[in-house]
C-alpha cells in the first residue's frame, strides 16, 4: 500500500442495485474522484456483470485510485442475465444477507488498499449503518430519487397508520 494512497480521503459508494439509484451514485463516486478522493464503488455481482456485459470490460477503467468490487445480493442467478431483477425478493435479500459480504469486503479494502474515511451509501441500504458503525466508519446516506419521493418515503408510515393508504379503489 503507498503512502500517497494512504494519505488521501477514500471513500466507499454503494448505491441499491438499481438502474436509477446506481447511476447517480456513480456520478457522486465521479465527481469526488476528480476531487482527489479515492473511490470503491461496491456493485452487486448481477449489475456487475450486466454493466460489462452492456458497456464492455473498458467501462470499467483500471484506475488505483477508483476501484470497483462486488458483493452478492442473496439471490441466485436468473435465467436471463439481461432481465431486470424483481424488486420485492431482491429488496428482502438485500436487507438479510448484505451485511456480512459488506462489512467483509470494507474490512479487505481497508487493509489491503486504503483506509476507508467514509461510506456513502443509499438511504435504501440499511444495513450499511450497523457496518459503518461496527467498523467505526462515518457513514452518509443519498437519497437518489427526487425530493418529492423523499418526502412521500418519510410520510408512508403515517399514511397507513391513518389509514390514507393503501387507496381504496371503486371496487373495494
Amino acid at each position: 500500500m503507498g503512502s500517497n494512497l494512504e494519505k488521501k480521503p477514500h471513500v466507499v459508494c454503494i448505491p441499491v442495485p438499481l438502474q436509477g439509484h446506481i447511476n447517480p451514485m456513480l456520478k457522486l463516486a465521479k465527481i469526488l474522484h476528480s476531487k482527489g478522493f479515492l473511490i470503491t464503488f461496491v456493485n452487486t455481482e448481477f449489475n456487475h456483470q450486466r454493466l460489462l456485459r452492456s458497456q464492455g470490460l473498458d467501462t470499467l477503467p483500471s484506475l488505483p485510485t477508483f476501484r470497483f468490487e462486488t458483493i452478492p445480493d442473496g439471490l441466485p442467478p436468473p435465467e436471463n442475465t439481461d432481465a431486470s431483477q424483481d424488486i420485492p425478493p431482491l429488496a428482502k435479500s438485500i436487507d438479510e444477507t448484505c451485511l456480512g459480504p459488506f462489512q467483509s469486503l470494507v474490512t479487505k479494502v481497508n487493509d489491503c488498499y486504503a483506509p476507508v474515511t467514509c461510506i456513502v451509501a443509499d438511504l435504501l441500504m440499511g444495513f450499511t449503518l450497523d457496518a459503518a458503525e461496527e467498523l467505526g466508519i462515518p457513514e452518509i446516506l443519498l437519497w437518489t430519487s427526487g425530493t418529492g419521493s423523499l418526502i412521500c418515503y418519510n410520510q408512508y408510515r403515517n399514511l397507513l397508520e391513518n389509514k390514507l393508504m393503501p387507496l381504496k379503489g371503486k371496487n373495494d
